[in-house]
């Protein structure tokens, strides 16, 4: 399993599969033809198909500026690897092709390129690849999860979640205060700053309900806005956790250092998923974005509430359980509707699985590693419809 600092990717949305991995792989391209006149960029399937509302086009032309470019849109065409394929051409002054190459944005940012032919592979830092091993080596040494992951990582690792920390607190503060409509052709307008401001006027438990909406969404809607925001695991889902911490940080007063060793053990639940399934919309739905980032800020609660390794897991298990299935749907290819508020209503199910586990002895018969296992063969049961296209679902109840 790769550095979980290649889950928590900090930048601007609104997709980290369509708008974050295509600019990555046209400005690698770039760096390698910078003696081009101009480019030509293919999109084939799932990138073609939402790549209009998820800004596809514009990260491309912005990575290849001020050379021109030009797109072409193949949504009908798959290749063979991965639903999210584009293929790049460098051209010369009269237009003949001088380099080509194929890529496919996979998830979270990352981008894999045919000519790898699986010949590089992501470097792999953890040894262990399944939750079951990771808890008996916890068992055998005593460890927690974030201990393994420090370990494994070295100390570098904290300075960089401090930076994604606070990337995600800026993400939550800057949404609660943003008001207006968010861009495309929904008019769909902002809601974090008004739940922020009823939520005041609340008590008890129902004003920390109402304040994780409120966190949730104003995220969601900065990554709507193609704000900077962190992959957690995917732009998509990427209010969930911040949500789940900037809330535990509020209410309960866990320090930074406590919030870094959450995101630590979030990430490892990401990681895991990653490694064994997909957290890529066009390839296993929104169970892979939705879903996994539910896991992981369900995992995060049960750390600094004290959860012993076996509850952890168990609350990382329920999150992903109840997130089986989940399409990816989005009205008129953005990620608006229903994406973002399902980042509010997967954060409260994480704070539900987490209670839920810590009231338990961590003991249950489904295990993680099985849940994994069960969504990666949901997603790929899907119908093409429902990964990331547009074509069925809600996204049939009305066009952008």
């Amino acid at each position: 399993m790769e550095s979980i600092r290649h889950l928590y990717t900090i930048g601007y949305g609104p997709s980290s599969s369509h708008t974050m991995g295509p600019r990555k792989a046209a400005e690698a391209f770039l760096a390698a033809h910078a003696e081009a006149a101009g480019f030509r960029v293919t999109l084939f399937g799932s990138l073609a198909a939402t790549g209009k509302g998820h800004l596809t086009d514009k990260a491309v032309e912005d990575a290849f500026a001020p050379r021109p470019v030009r797109v072409i849109w193949k949504a009908d065409t798959l290749k063979p690897l991965h639903p999210n394929a584009l293929s790049l051409e460098a051209l010369d002054g009269s237009g003949a092709v001088i380099a080509e190459a194929t890529a496919y944005s996979t998830g979270g940012g990352k981008v894999v390129w045919a000519d790898d032919d699986g010949k590089r592979q992501p470097e792999s830092v953890y040894e262990l690849a399944t939750m079951s091993a990771i808890l008996a080596r916890l068992e055998e040494s005593g460890q927690t999860f974030w201990e393994y992951a420090e370990e494994r990582e070295g100390p570098e690792l904290w300075p960089y979640l401090a930076q994604v920390w606070t990337a995600m607190k800026e993400a939550v503060e800057r949404g609660i205060e943003a008001e207006g409509v968010l861009p495309g052709g929904l008019r769909l307008p902002r809601k974090a700053s008004s739940y922020f401001v009823r939520a005041n006027g609340f008590r008890g438990s129902l004003k920390r309900r109402s304040m994780l909406f409120a966190y949730a969404l104003a995220v969601a809607e900065e990554n709507a806005a193609g704000g900077r925001i962190v992959t957690a695991p995917t732009c998509g889902s990427c209010g969930v956790v911040p949500a789940v911490l900037y809330g535990m940080s509020v209410n309960y007063g866990f320090s930074d250092g406590k919030i870094l060793k959450a995101l630590a053990t979030a990430g490892i639940v990401g990681g895991l998923v990653k490694a064994n399934a997909s957290i890529s919309g066009a390839q296993v739905g929104c169970q892979g974005e939705i879903g996994t980032a539910c896991s992981m800020a369900a995992a995060a609660a049960a750390q600094l509430f004290g959860g012993t390794p076996a509850q952890i897991e168990y609350a990382a298990e329920m999150g992903l359980e109840h997130h089986l299935g989940l399409t990816c749907d989005p009205i008129g290819g953005l990620v608006q509707i229903p994406c973002i508020e399902r980042n509010a209503f997967a954060a409260s199910r994480a704070l539900d699985a987490n209670t839920y586990a810590l009231l338990s002895d961590g003991r249950h018969r489904i295990s993680f590693d099985t849940i994994v296992e069960t969504m990666n063969r949901t997603g790929n049961d899907l119908p093409r419809i429902y990964k990331e296209t547009s074509e069925g679902g809600l996204a049939l109840a009305k066009r952008g």
